[in-house]
């Protein structure tokens, strides 16, 4: 049986680690919430520019913009959104699982440290990684998308597509893979894509109206700015699930710590029992000795 001064040594260790993963539970509820609102907040503009991509539907002949055109598929590209640190439960490994079974030719462009290193450990071929912050600036996305659109519309890649982790609920975080470009037609993109945590119906206009310059102009101009907005709400779902995964594990640390420190009390008060006893027995038997 360990020593006394040993198990108290463990004790004290369990329970610095035990308040430790408590906070770090507490700033991740807190950040998940902020996620969740920030994602909510955005679906007034995500409802307009809705709106007015549906008025467009109907006006013009969607064959000649190249995001609606569809083409031989010979290399992807995927926006991969992971986590700059760890602790985080299974969440970056079920997306790497994702990731594996892509067997067909691939470029991929990444949010976070931890899929960067994921990328450059399994050699496949990383064209970009940008930075991410927990706020989810629209500049930072921003950026990482417009350098996917720029290569698509090159012809270095055929698609766009993103491997997030789509938040459900606090307890399930779902590794999916989400084509963005090519669109197959501007009305179905309108009814089947996802806003964040809910998603936005689009609300068709059939007043006659005049659309200056012309329709096909202002959809060259306003379909980017919805593509960013997309993929946007899809990393701030994407944030919203990594808090709340990491604040689970935390509370399951938490938790663990919690009863090994009472396995641990247990075993500590048994060894000191075991010495009261053991010192009682010896001063008895020095006593009868000396009688």
């Amino acid at each position: 049986m360990a020593s006394t001064r040993d198990i108290r040594r463990r004790i004290k260790s369990v329970k610095n680690t035990r308040q430790i993963t408590k906070a770090m539970e507490l700033v991740a509820a807190s950040k998940m919430k902020k996620a969740q609102q920030a994602a909510l907040a955005g679906r007034a503009y995500s409802q307009l520019l809705a709106d007015m991509l549906a008025a467009l539907a109907s006006r013009i002949d969607e064959s000649h913009h190249s995001f609606l055109v569809r083409r031989e598929t010979k290399v992807r590209g995927i926006l991969l959104i992971t986590t700059d640190k760890g602790l985080c439960g299974p969440l970056n490994a079920n997306l790497f699982k994702v990731v594996s079974e892509i067997h067909t030719p691939a470029k991929f462009v990444v949010f976070g440290r931890k899929g960067a290193q994921f990328l450059a450990r399994t050699r496949r071929d990383l064209l970009a990684d940008f930075p991410l912050h927990d706020r989810v600036p629209f500049s930072e996305v921003r950026v990482a998308v417009e350098f996917m659109m720029q290569k698509y519309l090159d012809g270095e890649i055929d698609t766009v597509e993103v491997v997030y982790p789509r938040f459900k609920n606090t307890l399930v975080q779902e590794p999916i893979c989400r084509p963005v470009l090519p669109l197959q037609s501007l009305r179905q993109f309108l009814d089947g894509r996802e806003s964040g945590t809910a998603a936005v119906a689009a609300r068709a206009d059939d007043r006659e109206m005049l659309i200056e310059p012309s329709p096909t102009q202002v959809l060259d101009a306003l379909l980017p700015y919805y593509v960013n907005r997309q993929i946007h709400q899809l990393a701030l779902s994407a944030k919203a699930s990594e808090h709340s995964a990491r604040m689970v594990a935390m509370k399951t640390a938490k938790d663990n710590a919690t009863t090994l420190l009472g396995n641990l009390t247990l075993q500590y008060n048994k060894a000191r029992q075991a010495a009261i006893t053991q010192e009682i027995l010896e001063i008895a038997a020095a006593q009868f000795a000396t009688a």
